[in-house]
Order: C-alpha cells, then sequence, then structure tokens
C-alpha cells in the first residue's frame, strides 16, 4: 500500500495540526536502516537542449507540488515510544526545492556526487530537490549557443520513489510550457508475451541459497556510492518474440555479473536479481510514494556457466527469462513481502522495531540478492518545456548499499537507452564500473544476436 492509500487523520480549520499518515511499509523499513555513509537517494537528471528561464521554471514547480500534495510532506516528530513513524502533510514547501547552483568546472560530476552524497532531509517538506546545472557543450553547441541545462532531481528514497517524481516533474513541465505532457498509451504486448495465464517460474536456484555477491574489485579509500552513466541503443528484438526489451536486460545483467566474478576468482553460485515492478497509472491519478513491488528473478549456476555464448544458447535463456519474469509480475503478493508487513505491524514501538529490523537485516545479509535491474523502460511523458525544449535524455540511478553494493538503472528516451550502474565504493572503484559497463555493453549486444532479420520492436 502507498502513501496515497493511506487514509489521512485530516482536521480542517484555521490552527489545526496538518493531517497525518502511517508510514507503509516500505518507508517504515528503510527509515529503520538509515545510514549516513550511504544515504538512500534516488536520483534523476533530465537534459534539456534549452535553459528555462529560472522563476517559470520555479512557480512551475511548486504548483506541480500542490498538485500532487502527497509530495508535501516530512516525518512528524513523536515520542520514542509510539507505535507508528507518521507522515505530515504541509500546503506548501518548508524549503526552496529549486535552486541554481553558481556555474563551476565539471558541474554536472559534481551535481553527480551531491545526488549520491546528500539525502534531503525528512524533518523538511517536500524530501526532494531540484538543481538546474547548466550543461556541458557538445560538438554541436556553437561557438556562444546555449549548450541547455541538465535538471537534477535527489529524493529521499524512503519517501518518495523515482517514478513518482518523475510525474510531478511532468506536470511541471506541462505547466512550465503549456504543452501537453501526457502520458504515451504502454506498449501493446504481443500475444506470446502477453498471454493471460503465464506458466510458474520454472526452477532455477533454490530460494534457501545464499545467492553470489559481486566480486570485491578495486575499492576506493572512502565511503558512499559511485556512479556511471552511458547512453546506449536500444537492443533490437524480433516482432513477435516471446520476451521483451525488460529480458534482455535482465540476461545481460546476469551474464554481466557472472562474468566479472568468473575473472575474480569467484566460485559459481546462482544469482538472484532484484526487479521493482510498478503497475501504478502513468497519469494524474498516480498514487505518489514508494509505489514498486519487489520480486527476485533467479538464475542458476548451471545455466549462466558457458563461456561461448552462442545465438542459440543466448535465445534459450532469454526465453526461459521471460517466463520467469512474467509469472513473477503476475504473482499477488505485498510490496516487501508478508514478513516486512509483519515485521512493522504496530505492536511494539518503532524504536524497537526499528532494532529488531536492523538485525534481522544483517542476519540476512548473506540470503539478498546479488544486485538490482531497475528499467523505467520508455519514459512515458513527452518532458516538453516549451521554449527549454523536449527532454533528450533521462537517467535514473537507484541506492547501491552493500551487501548488494551494485545496482543497474535504466531508461529509453528518443530511441536511446540510458544506463546507469552505481555501487558501493567500499566495494568497487571507478575502473571497475567502467569494465562493468563494457561487459554489460558486450553481453547486451549479445542478446541481438537472435534477431533475425525483418521487423523489428523497440523498447519495452
Amino acid at each position: 500500500m502507498t502513501a496515497l492509500e493511506h487514509p489521512a487523520r485530516r482536521a480542517d480549520g484555521p490552527g489545526r495540526p496538518p493531517a497525518r499518515v502511517p508510514f507503509p511499509v516500505v518507508d517504515e523499513v528503510s527509515r529503520h536502516c538509515l545510514q549516513e555513509e550511504e544515504p538512500e537517494t534516488v536520483h534523476i537528471e533530465v537534459h534539456l537542449p534549452g535553459t528555462p528561464d529560472r522563476e517559470r521554471l520555479r512557480a512551475a514547480f511548486t504548483e506541480a507540488l500542490r498538485r500532487h500534495p502527497r509530495i508535501l510532506m516530512r516525518e512528524a516528530k513523536g515520542p520514542w515510544y509510539r507505535r507508528r513513524y507518521e507522515w505530515e502533510l504541509t500546503a506548501e514547501p518548508d524549503t526552496e526545492v529549486v535552486t541554481f547552483p553558481a556555474p563551476e568546472p565539471d558541474a554536472l560530476v559534481r551535481a553527480r556526487e551531491r545526488a549520491l552524497a546528500k539525502a534531503p532531509p525528512l524533518s523538511a517538506s517536500p524530501p526532494i530537490r531540484l538543481e538546474v546545472v547548466a550543461a556541458e557543450p557538445g560538438p554541436g553547441t556553437p561557438p556562444g549557443g546555449d549548450p541547455g541545462a541538465v535538471l537534477f532531481l535527489t529524493i529521499n528514497h524512503t519517501a518518495l520513489d523515482g517514478p513518482a517524481c518523475l510525474r510531478v516533474l511532468a506536470t511541471a513541465a506541462e505547466l512550465y510550457g503549456g504543452r501537453d505532457n501526457s502520458p504515451a498509451a504502454p506498449p501493446t504486448r504481443t500475444p506470446e508475451s502477453a498471454g493471460a495465464a503465464p506458466p510458474p517460474p520454472p526452477d532455477a536456484a533454490s530460494g534457501w541459497a545464499p545467492p553470489a555477491r559481486v566480486a570485491r574489485g578495486a575499492p576506493e579509500p572512502s565511503t558512499g556510492n559511485g556512479m556511471l552513466v552511458v547512453e546506449l541503443p536500444v537492443p533490437r528484438r524480433p516482432k513477435g518474440s516471446p520476451f521483451t526489451v525488460n529480458d534482455q536486460l535482465m540476461v545481460a545483467t546476469a551474464l554481466m555479473l557472472t562474468h566479472w566474478n568468473r575473472e575474480h576468482g569467484a566460485r559459481p553460485k546462482p544469482l538472484r536479481i532484484t526487479m521493482p515492478v510498478d503497475d501504478r497509472p502513468r497519469d494524474a491519478t498516480m498514487p505518489i510514494g514508494n509505489g514498486t513491488r519487489l520480486v527476485e528473478v533467479p538464475f542458476s549456476a548451471a545455466e549462466l556457466a558457458h563461456r561461448d555464448w552462442t545465438p542459440e544458447a543466448i535465445g534459450a535463456l532469454l526465453r526461459r527469462t521471460s517466463d520467469r519474469t512474467r509469472a513473477l509480475k503476475a504473482l499477488d503478493r505485498p510490496q516487501l513481502g508478508r514478513g516486512a508487513a509483519l515485521l512493522t505491524a504496530p505492536v511494539l514501538p518503532v524504536t524497537l522495531r526499528a532494532a529488531v529490523t536492523r538485525g534481522l537485516r544483517r542476519a540476512a545479509a548473506p540470503w539478498t540478492s546479488t544486485t538490482l535491474l531497475s528499467n523505467i523502460g520508455r519514459i512515458p511523458y513527452a518532458l516538453d518545456f516549451g521554449d527549454a525544449g523536449r527532454a533528450h535524455a533521462v537517467w535514473f540511478s537507484a541506492p547501491a548499499r552493500l551487501p548488494r553494493g551494485l545496482t543497474v538503472t535504466t531508461a529509453s528516451t528518443a530511441g536511446r537507452l540510458h544506463l546507469a550502474l552505481r555501487w558501493s565504493k567500499t566495494l568497487l572503484g571507478q575502473g571497475d564500473g567502467a569494465h562493468l559497463r563494457e561487459l554489460f555493453e558486450h553481453y547486451l549486444h549479445a542478446t541481438e544476436q537472435t534477431v533475425a532479420d525483418g521487423t523489428e520492436e523497440g523498447p519495452k
């Protein structure tokens, strides 16, 4: 259940306290496990061909917050013995959300570092910030021309997720540019890939066996997260194929990690890759909050053990992966599973539940999935900012704390795939990220070798 679906205890009238809603399960578990060393942030960067007007953008984004009021929230104060954390809904932002940092060398790099290193506080409404940074001039930028701007959204993941904030940004774009930013229709599925009764997921790896961990590379002498972003072609797939681009990304991630671990001498073990599933509508009724549910896609060590991946072997792995992802998406289960719902039941004070949750998280670390692949898919909004133009690139990244230590996030805009690799600096270094990117690109291209001559389909 998302924050929007919780009944608010609203007290109307002048001088009345703000409305409050209890933390949903996802928010509470995240709140229990916060760490300053590796903040739980989601980063979104939107690249525009032009530079928006400062005051118009501030006004548009502030009005968009009002039109999605569940984003205007802060953590309510309470005694240590309270049974629930609660969000306090506010009528207006507590702070200036939109800022324009002063120009500096490597401004995009610095903005990415801030997005990973410092989360917006939960104590101020809303727990997001939007920085507008000048883009770096490219080969096609004329002398003295406008290189464009990059909108950096940093989100405290305890409160919100990326798709919800993208919905708010689409509303801001419509208010700023005066042009329709309604979501595009979702991609159609062929009968083969959208069967009404998906099969049960085939046996792959036992959920009781600890999965593989990402092998340690050359970590940096610091804490926090590192990140690498890259633009790639959207992988091709044959028209009517039973697998989707999401399945191609899943297979590329599994083969990337298998190759990486083999290079670093790790013993072959099963992989489990966490995959967020988001069933929310993308229009203005979209619930704002943490609305995705998490499923785990298993791969056995044996099925990833090939050294020479022929097109036939890749095709077979893609079909098995498609069966698993379809079946997992169809499962009806709570966002974090039934165990988390039981763990957050308001029986004990939140301080005691927090200690239990952190202890169980440490104990369960060996059974945590190997990595997380979050595929946003085709960006459904035009993100048309009028005189500043339409977004031509959108990157997301998800937190990468240990024990996973690595996350893969993808989205597609204007026919291009935008990939972000994010890692814990205590596990990997910048050179490791570059090598993982090379492996991912290699195996993603390998999934295209199953494509026969003829019509191709775009991202799904």
